[in-house]
């Protein structure tokens, strides 16, 4: 059984009514990497989600989706 990493940074970006591009600007990666975590395609690195988190101006937590929290939200539906 394999564990999926999920974020939810598309979710945060929504939220602070900011795009990829903003965010690519601010943490100097290419938005194209950012589209990819926003899809779960890929993962940042832990330091990348700290910074991803300073520049949202949230905690890095709000940027992870645990596997408890994703099998709560299956049950629900």
């Amino acid at each position: 059984m394999s564990v999926t990493t999920k974020n939810r940074i598309k979710v945060a970006l929504a939220e602070k009514e900011k795009s990829n591009k903003w965010l690519a600007d601010k943490v100097g990666r290419d938005e194209t990497t950012v589209s990819r975590w926003c899809t779960n395609k890929v993962q940042p690195k832990l330091d990348m989600l700290g910074e991803i988190a300073n520049a949202l101006n949230i905690e890095i937590g709000d940027l992870i989706i645990s596997k408890k929290n994703s099998s709560q939200t299956q049950e629900v539906k």
